[in-house]
């Protein structure tokens, strides 16, 4: 008779030994896949699986080799956890393991059979034996790391080489389809320092800036630009020495900060190569960059893409050479145009638009085998799916679908004689779980889910459920959310004879302010944390996210403190009306304009929230213009600076949240980076000796070394904890 209550106790010990949930120390334990890439037979994928050390406070990066399935993969029976898409992985072979440093892969079709190339820190020039520092140079100097540098691995087995010897070290990796070049960008100190100026004051400590941009969201101008270069690859596997195609220009490719290897390509045959600058006078008031092409040997660089005023980045040739795809805003000074997909003629110099008449925007244009289609992936509802476009109807086709967020890494299979054996590589991810790989059937749309980096982790984690959600706008509209309920929440009664349990909630406000709140997963504003963590979490895709329609998109430029607040504050009350939801223990959080949006709350939400957090959001409006970086941002959002006419100044009145610190009452944790240059620190601590001088409950958690987002790993953790500890104070009930 004792046997079943003795089962029973078993089986909950189990079940609570399996039920772990994500924690901010847990989050660093997740392994992150980084770059990608098919070898050129279609047969195998490498890629780079990146693990931190917490207590070291760094991490290091593995490369691994996966065979390809070369029919459509048949799954057994297995799903990944979190995704529930089929899984089906091979073994992987470790090629390298635990590299500080190691990153851009990609793979050389050499003709002594395919390598792998990539960027690690490269060995020190070894010294004559006896000879001496030379003159001048510091100790400081002796201790420096080793530089970047191109290594050459062969898959099958040797010892990896070192390509290049750059003093400067190199970046942004990239190799030549023609299997005999490579290319990388170098930065080139083409400016002077005060002590070079007046080289007799050697330890003046100052900057003569005659220009704006001399810093960019978490960095001061170096002195150096990025250069795009150039080295051949003999038949024995040794390199030239580099080529600069961009001698002489103090401009540069990628765009910084946040450009990469995308920015610029080869040719098929390796003769040409198309790379992005941005050669204006006003770099801080202008999106006006370029497409350029250059031999691959150097010399006269030729504008493809004169009189387009807006962003043109992106350059892909396809297969047979005959185009270049490239992406292009129409709009200048608007960095959250819609993205279009520009083909250029490489015979007639003609132009067109591809995407003509597709109100989406579109990323990562990739070419199929046999040049007849271009794939991209585009925010859509809620979520970033793949897409095709043939070239000879114009004709849009879903390539994906599902709650998740896919980007497009590239093509394998498919030719002239066999175009539907295509698949899609892609990486996928979803809320509640991060990158993984996947094969996407664009017949079928089926996924399939091909590596399992995060599986045994996944395996033990109890996890949240998602839920879309539409409610009304004070316009009528329908506003597009994200639900995502904690564990157990669905269990609990819902009977009239027992009452709900209440819990609290948290509405996320999303920056950008053009950003979707899509199938993403955040190493910080993490959704799947917040629901472990006992939260349900309402993100709401309000006035001015992408994936909506671009009309949808645009309505937040202009109009910071308007409908999208409406909806906001729309949303958040029609799941207050929820009786599961305690509207008494409602939070408002977010960061960037997401932190605008908490500080404009806090003064215009009548009081619905109980605690409020704020990660480099704006609060002074004017100030902000002031001491900003890129004003094409502000000048096209906000109308340009606030003296220019009345209205402007108007608006920064009734927009600004500082003008509302009056009414400010619920308490408030404000987080912020002194490296930030996009939302300069001190917007931060406007609001808090606002909040302070009020007497208003308040905490400022700053960070020395972080600039917009928080990237060390245990200042992550301080950031996850500094965080939960706020909300459970104010919004957990005792």
């Amino acid at each position: 008779m004792r046997a079943f209550p003795i089962l029973l106790s078993i089986l909950v010990v189990m079940t609570n030994a399996r039920a772990e949930t994500l924690t901010p120390e847990r989050l660093w334990d997740l392994a992150r896949i980084g770059d990608a890439a098919v070898s050129p037979d279609g047969k195998s994928i490498a890629y780079l699986v990146t693990r931190y050390d917490l207590a070291e406070n760094e991490g290091t990066v593995s490369l691994l080799l996966q065979p390809l399935p070369q029919t459509p993969p048949k799954p057994d029976g297995k799903v990944a956890t979190a995704f529930d898409t089929p899984l089906q992985t091979a073994k992987a072979k470790t090629l390298l393991k635990d590299i500080k440093g190691l990153g851009s892969l990609a793979w050389l079709d050499h003709t002594t059979g395919a390598k792998l190339v990539y960027i690690a820190p490269g060995k020190e020039a070894e010294k004559a034996e006896g000879s001496e520092s030379k003159a001048g140079e510091s100790e400081e100097g002796k201790d420096e790391k080793p530089k970047p540098q191109v290594w050459m691995l062969d898959p099958s087995g040797g010892e990896p080489k070192q390509l290049t010897s750059v003093e400067n070290g190199v970046a942004n990796l990239k190799s030549s389809p023609s299997g005999d070049a490579i290319a990388f960008t170098v930065d080139v100190k083409m400016d002077k320092k005060v002590t070079e100026i007046f080289e007799d004051l050697p330890k003046a400590d100052a900057r003569i800036i005659d220009s704006l941009m001399f810093r960019h969201w978490n960095a001061w101008h170096d002195y150096a630009y990025s250069h795009l270069h150039t080295v051949m690859i003999d038949d024995s596997g040794n390199a030239s020495e580099p080529i600069d195609l961009m001698p002489s220009l103090k401009a540069d490719c990628p765009l910084p900060p946040f450009g990469g290897r995308e920015q610029f390509t080869f040719s098929p045959d390796g003769k040409q190569v198309a790379l992005t600058i941005k050669l204006v006078n006003n770099p801080a008031e202008s999106t006006d960059s370029s497409i350029f092409l250059v031999d691959t040997n150097g010399g006269t660089l030729r504008n493809i893409t004169p009189g387009m005023a807006g962003y043109d980045m992106d350059p892909a040739y396809s297969p047979d050479g005959r185009f270049i795809a490239f992406h292009s805003m129409e709009r200048a000074g608007f960095e959250a145009d819609r993205n279009r997909i520009m083909l250029y003629d490489r015979n007639s110099g003609e132009m067109e638009e591809l995407t003509k008449g597709i109100d989406q925007t579109t990323h990562r244009a990739t070419w199929s085998a046999d040049s007849k289609r271009v794939y991209f992936d585009s925010e859509t509802h809620g979520t970033h799916q793949v897409f095709s476009i043939d070239l000879t109807n114009r004709q849009l086709t879903p390539v994906s679908s599902g709650r998740f967020n896919f980007k497009v890494i590239g093509t394998t299979g498919g030719s002239e004689q066999d175009a539907a054996s295509e698949r899609v590589i892609v990486a996928q991810e979803n809320m509640l779980r991060p990158t993984e790989l996947g094969i996407i059937e664009p017949t079928s749309k089926q996924v399939t889910t091909i590596t399992d980096v995060n599986g045994t982790i996944f395996a033990k984690l109890e996890l949240p459920t998602i839920e879309e959600r539409f409610f009304t706008a004070t316009d009528g509209k329908q506003i597009h959310n994200w639900v995502i309920l904690p564990p157990g929440y669905r269990g609990e009664s819902d009977s009239k004879s027992e009452p709900a349990k209440q819990w609290p909630m948290l509405t996320y406000c999303q920056g950008g302010p053009q950003g979707q709140i899509g199938q993403w997963f955040s190493y910080r504003w993490n959704f799947h944390m917040m629901a472990a963590k006992g939260y349900v979490v309402l993100a709401v895709n309000r006035r001015g996210m992408p994936g909506f329609g671009q009309e949808w998109n645009d309505q937040i430029s202009g109009d910071w403190g308007g409908q999208a607040m409406q909806d906001i504050l729309a949303s958040t009350d029609a799941m207050i009306a929820d009786p599961k939801i305690d509207p008494s223990r409602v939070a408002a959080i977010g960061a960037s304009f997401g932190g605008y949006t908490v500080y404009w709350l806090m003064g215009n939400s009548a009081n619905r929230f109980c605690s409020m957090i704020a990660h480099c959001g704006v609060f002074n409006l004017e100030s902000m213009y002031g001491s900003t970086e890129e004003l094409f941002f502000v000048n096209h959002d906000l109308g340009g600076p606030y003296w220019k006419s009345e209205q402007v100044a108007a608006d920064y009145e009734r927009f600004s949240p500082h003008k509302f610190a009056g009414n400010w009452k619920t308490p408030l944790l404000v987080i912020h980076g002194e490296k930030d240059f996009r939302v300069p620190v001190t917007q931060g601590m406007e609001a808090f000796t606002a909040a302070q001088v009020q007497g208003v409950e308040s905490r400022f958690l700053y960070f020395p070394d972080e600039g917009h987002w928080v990237l060390s790993p245990q200042n992550g953790v301080v950031w996850g904890r500094v965080f939960f500890d706020w909300l459970d104070q104010h919004c957990q009930k005792p």
